[in-house]
């Protein structure tokens, strides 16, 4: 009898679910927007967006190493001029590399090296940028005239990995030990850096389906979570929809 490998089962399930991410974009899409707009908005020259932004993202750290992340805080307001563009920030955290042609990459690897950041920090930086900037966000949101708009082939983009997305891939595959390099290095084996932005979207629907916390988690439809999402729609009507596409990504996870 035929028995799947682990790793085709797992290939076949990342199909399933990019397919499902790929045919809801629009939901977290409108609500990232939205959050976009409130880090801006208020805010009139470049340095101050980019610091702004740079302090939400910040802040999403469950365990912020204050004394840290105060030192990389300094260094920016320091060399806040270096943040009126997109070439003198990556080359500013690049210890003055002065590149001229410079990607998502480039970003990525500088950011993690700052005091307090590390790689998640670094991805959810790095993917915000990018969105704030690219084509299929309002251009409103743009922050510098010379980042590249879209994700080429020598580029990469990686994946916030925290524990929601690695309870998912627990729950596809429990025999590995998941982390932020194991799932973007599978990710990156079969998606490009534009498809990797897609998988962007797993932690919206990861969150709002799974109760329990640290390895005890459930795969249910959280409402309560939903709601602490502040700028999710809170109408029944957009409600009773993910409502049901959670439960379709649930039923995609777990069968």
């Amino acid at each position: 009898m035929y028995t799947k490998s682990r790793e085709q089962n797992l290939t076949d399930k990342l199909k399933q679910l990019y397919g499902f991410l790929k045919a809801n974009r629009k939901f977290n899409h409108s609500l990232q927007e939205r959050y976009y707009f409130s880090v801006v908005r208020r805010n009139t020259s470049i340095s101050s967006k980019v610091l702004n932004l740079l302090y939400e993202i910040a802040n999403t750290q469950s365990r912020p190493k204050i004394d840290n992340l105060s030192q990389s805080f300094k260094f920016f307001y320091e060399n806040r001029r270096s943040l009126e563009s997109f070439v003198g920030f990556v080359n500013l955290v690049n210890n003055g590399a002065n590149k001229l042609e410079l990607n998502y990459f480039h970003l990525f690897n500088g950011m993690k090296k700052q005091h307090g950041w590390g790689n998640k920090t670094a991805a959810l930086l790095v993917k915000s940028v990018f969105h704030m900037n690219n084509d299929e966000y309002s251009k409103e949101l743009r922050l510098w005239n010379d980042i590249p708009r879209h994700i080429d082939d020598s580029d990469k983009l990686y994946l916030p990995v925290d524990t929601v997305i690695i309870s998912i891939f627990n729950e596809i595959d429990p025999s590995e030990k998941w982390n932020f390099n194991k799932i973007n290095e599978k990710l990156m084996k079969y998606y490009s850096g534009s498809e990797m932005e897609v998988w962007d979207d797993l932690w919206f629907w990861g969150f709002i389906t799974q109760k329990g916390s640290g390895e005890n988690r459930l795969f249910v439809w959280n409402e309560n979570k939903y709601w602490m999402l502040r700028e999710a729609p809170k109408n029944k009507e957009n409600i009773d929809i993910i409502k049901d596409k959670s439960n379709n990504f649930i039923e995609i996870l777990t069968k």
